[in-house]
């Protein structure tokens, strides 16, 4: 997936939107004026179909009934608010979207008693989540795939390790000095200090440098796929090269005071 800088992102958005918020106004005027117009006779209301989609060939609609291929009917609206009603806005919908309580309430008003299907009805709850996604939803999504590549469950996994690794490093580490081993031996401690460090490193920066280096970032728990973005690989470059100059000097300061203290045996 490709990933372009937050401002042309906002600005192609917010030109989409309001392109869907023209078209939306213009069926709205449309529908309001097919109310208006079938209200003496209801029955002709349910025969009341929109011009056919764009893109589809015109075709005639036969009497009652749903309606034909490629046309719209007003009860295909009407049924299609009433299923984002109950899907999406409703407490306790199957994808119930957390909403203000007002908004919400308005909008039940306006489908279940005002008898509206447009679709400017859905106006401002189309504009507030579009605006939590923009401030809460992209912002994380591009920390997560842009400044790391790995996925939590990964991550928790290199905690543990991490933890362990240090553990037993520092245990067997006291061991040697306090039974006054030699230098030579105590050497064989720069491994579990180095796996502890990298794991705990890579936990705290949610990166694998080996991985960034490889040009590779996780996109499901140990599936791997290229970056294919040049900027984003820049940036996980810089940040891999960076997070192993810390791991080499924590390692080297580690293995340095363990390997190189006076031992005392007890």
């Amino acid at each position: 997936m490709r990933l372009t800088n937050s401002e042309d992102v906002e600005e192609s958005a917010a030109n989409s939107l309001e392109r869907e918020g023209d078209l939306d106004r213009r069926v709205s005027a449309f529908l309001r004026g097919e109310r208006v117009s079938g209200r003496a006779t209801p029955s002709d209301a349910n025969d009341t179909q929109l011009g056919p989609v764009a893109g589809s060939s015109s075709r005639p609609s036969t009497g009652q009934g749903p309606a034909t291929a490629g046309t719209i009917s007003r009860q295909d609206i009407r049924a299609s608010a009433e299923k984002i009603i109950f899907t999406y806005i409703l407490p306790g919908a199957e994808r119930e979207i957390i909403l203000p309580r007002s908004m919400t309430g308005d909008l039940v008003t306006a489908v279940e008693v005002s008898d509206r299907d447009d679709p400017e009805v859905f106006d401002a709850v189309k504009d507030y989540v579009f605006k939590a996604m923009e401030r809460d939803a992209f912002p994380g999504f591009l920390r997560m795939r842009a400044l790391a590549n790995l996925t939590p469950p990964t991550v928790i996994l290199h905690l543990v390790f991490g933890l362990l690794s240090l553990f037993a490093a520092f245990w067997v580490g006291f061991v040697l000095i306090f039974l006054d081993t030699d230098r030579k031996t105590r050497a064989w401690l720069i491994l579990p200090f180095t796996i502890g460090v990298y794991s705990l490193a890579v936990y705290q920066y949610t990166l694998d440098p080996t991985i960034a280096l490889l040009q590779l970032s996780e996109y499901t728990p140990f599936s791997f796929v290229r970056v294919r973005e040049p900027y984003v690989e820049k940036i996980l470059s810089r940040r891999g090269i960076v997070v192993l100059i810390i791991i080499f000097t924590l390692d080297a300061a580690l293995s340095t005071l363990f390997i190189f203290v006076p031992g005392k045996r007890l």
